[in-house]
């Protein structure tokens, strides 16, 4: 009887390294991550207020339950972070994973299932946070839990951060872990969410790294101009004001402008595609094709649109108060990601000269993250990401990726530890629908929630385990 564990594996196909050496059922481990991801969605972990603790408890009961010790840390006793280790021989130096427990707000009227019940319907789990960032957050305990069941023998300790605060509070999460509490969470690399798989056909195409990513520099605008009666039309209406700044705000082509890691994402997804398709990625910033190209993607690819440039996003607008009284005052948002190594004060400049109404006052939010060098592709990370990509998908090309949205990684990247971003496996279709992160339909596919624990397990094993 004791044959029969070897024979099962060489039953297995050669996939990877680590599958050679651990017999794991992976629809089982999927059924299980869905499980844990569908009770976390159920947790409201909206920012403001948070309310992380519940989720950082949720998980250390789940750690408990295995015998797996964690720790809470919290700045505020509410929004707390959550911190468990699993330990390696210490030859090698840690790896850090990290999902963050908080989510952004809903408008829960607009949504097609209910946004925190972790419906689970045509293959996908329906909820508030399933991409952004409790899938990241099941992932994790997953692989800690799958290390402590196998007991297997490790040259690096496995650090799992779930950690508070990322959607635009981070001083009660990374930074004061960071700040306050370095040696819990200090590792060689870093895992984390901001990446992903594109899928083509059924099949995985392009596995996307997140290596950098654009900068939050958001600003809001202020009109000023004569309260009075709504019978009685002002040149200085600041709602009116506002609203003309706000569109010619939302309708400024930024410039196009490339650098070392979208250069080459382009240059290699030429290479991948053919047609149409090919000659978009191969001519995104030739002066002739451009205007077509910038175009084609600002109507068909938001994704590829915001990557080649520094955005902005019109998200909110506040004026008025009664339907007769014309405001002294009218407020809006503009949501801007920079692209790294933008000239902030130059930027600023010409928005003014954009918006061109010395009544609108510009006020720039305050920076919370940090500006951050892009992670290197030529090290031991990188190098076993791409291997085990090959291995799992023969198919697809492993690209580092520059994120529209802002991560918890500027924080590490900035203290210097180099950190790569991961996500689930979906089509471009998918990527750019209305089913996304911060959406009113935000999902995630079953089997490729399974996929992710799949893959990054391979990482943290070919990465980590001892010979």
């Amino acid at each position: 009887m004791r044959l029969l564990p070897a024979l099962a594996l060489l039953s297995l196909p050669l996939v990877s390294y680590a599958e050679d050496r651990y017999l794991i059922d992976w629809d089982k481990v999927g059924v299980e991550t869905v499980d844990y991801l569908v009770d976390l969605v159920k947790i409201d972990s909206s920012n403001p207020p948070g309310n992380e603790t519940r989720v950082a408890e949720y998980l250390q009961a789940a750690l408990a339950a295995e015998g797996i010790e964690s720790e809470l840390f919290a700045l505020d006793p509410d929004r707390a972070n959550l911190v468990t280790r699993y330990r390696g021989n210490g030859s090698k130096p840690p790896i850090l994973i990290m999902g963050h427990t908080d989510v952004v707000g809903v408008q829960a009227d607009k949504w097609t299932e209910p946004p925190f019940e972790g419906i689970r319907r045509d293959g996908y789990v329906w909820g508030r946070g399933t991409l952004d960032d409790k899938d990241n957050v099941a992932a994790g305990l997953m692989i800690i839990l799958l290390l402590n069941r196998l007991d297997v023998e490790m040259d690096r300790d496995i650090i799992f951060l779930a950690e508070s605060g990322e959607e635009g509070t981070p001083h009660v999460g990374i930074n004061f872990m960071v700040e306050k509490h370095w040696d819990k969470i200090a590792a060689e690399y870093a895992l984390a969410e901001g990446g992903g798989m594109q899928e083509v056909d059924g099949h995985v195409h392009v596995v996307g790294v997140q290596t950098t990513e654009k900068m939050p520099r958001r600003a809001t605008l202020v009109a000023r101009g004569t309260a009075g009666h709504g019978s009685r039309p002002r040149p200085d209406n600041a709602v009116a004001m506002i609203a003309e700044a706000v569109s010619r705000a939302a309708a400024w082509e930024t410039p196009v402008r490339l650098n070392s890691t979208t250069r080459a994402y382009f240059e290699r997804m030429a290479a991948l595609n053919a047609g149409d398709t090919a000659f978009r990625y191969a001519n995104v910033d030739d002066p002739e094709h451009q205007h077509a190209i910038d175009e084609w993607f600002r109507l068909n690819d938001p994704l590829h649109y915001s990557s080649v440039r520094t955005s902005v996003v019109p998200t909110i607008i506040d004026a008025g108060f009664r339907k007769n009284v014309i405001p002294s005052e009218a407020t809006a948002v503009l949501d801007i990601r920079m692209l790294p190594g933008e000239d902030v004060e130059g930027f600023y400049r010409d928005l003014a000269a954009v918006i061109d109404n010395p009544a609108i006052e510009i006020v720039p939010e305050d920076i919370y993250r940090p500006a951050a060098p892009p992670s290197q592709i030529d090290n031991e990370m990188f190098q076993v990401i791409e291997a085990v990509s090959e291995r799992l998908y023969p198919q697809s090309t492993t690209l580092p990726i520059m994120a529209t949205g802002a991560t918890d990684m500027s924080q590490l990247r900035a203290r210097g530890t180099p950190s790569y971003g991961i996500g689930p496996a979906r089509t471009l279709e998918e990527i750019n629908s209305r089913f996304g992160a911060h959406s009113d339909d935000e999902r995630v596919s079953e089997e490729s929630l399974q996929e992710m624990v799949r893959f990054l397990w391979n990482i943290v094993i070919d990465i980590g385990a001892a010979d």
